[in-house]
């Protein structure tokens, strides 16, 4: 128990926060940042900003996607893990059984099963390879339990970014403010000398 925790603290602090992604700072004031020698022209500065926040919208398109898959995936692995448990339950029975599966998109057929002590699954590209139904089971559990923690991961990452895209919004408003303030107020001063 002791061990687990400490497993988990370790790893937690060994994780990158939000997988690597930059933190946008909020501008608390707009002046003393625009009157940093890089922050030359506010044209200059909305261009990055606008960078940044494409950079931040790619990331969470990029992060729905990743959230769709695994959102179809582990309903998937569920569905597998329960007939896999299913024939576990079978495997002591002589007795054969019927079933009904998916052979194609929306086309079933019926199978009649023996009780066995492997079952072969799909790997992935189109690879498919034989496990005893215990260590079916057991691969199955640690896929569906690294799929719900990605899940959770992915969630997290996409409410980092929307605080993140927002942030950058609002620096950008801020920042635009500044530079039509200051285009204003030289615009006055040219007007005013001549």
């Amino acid at each position: 128990m002791a061990e687990e925790k400490q497993e988990k603290r370790e790893e937690k602090e060994n994780r990158k926060p939000h997988s690597g992604i930059p933190e946008a700072i909020f501008l608390e004031d707009v002046d003393s940042f625009m009157s940093k020698p890089e922050n030359e022209s506010g044209a200059a500065v909305l261009q990055k900003l606008d960078e940044q926040l494409n950079k931040y919208r790619f990331m969470d398109a990029n992060l729905q996607q990743k959230k769709k898959r695994l959102t179809t995936q582990i309903p998937d692995i569920k569905k597998t893990l329960d007939t896999v448990q299913f024939l576990k339950s079978r495997q002591g029975s002589d007795e054969s059984f019927t079933s009904n599966y998916l052979l194609s998109d929306n086309m079933y057929t019926t199978a009649e099963i023996k009780p066995s002590s492997v079952v072969y699954l799909w790997l992935g590209a189109n690879v498919m390879m034989e496990y005893s139904i215990d260590e079916a089971c057991s691969l199955l559990t640690k896929n569906l339990a690294s799929a719900k923690k990605t899940l959770a991961q992915v969630q997290e990452d996409l409410n980092f970014i929307r605080d993140q895209t927002t942030t950058t919004e609002v620096n950008m408003a801020r920042v635009y403010n500044w530079y039509v303030k200051q285009r204003r107020t030289a615009n006055k001063t040219t007007s005013g000398t001549k």
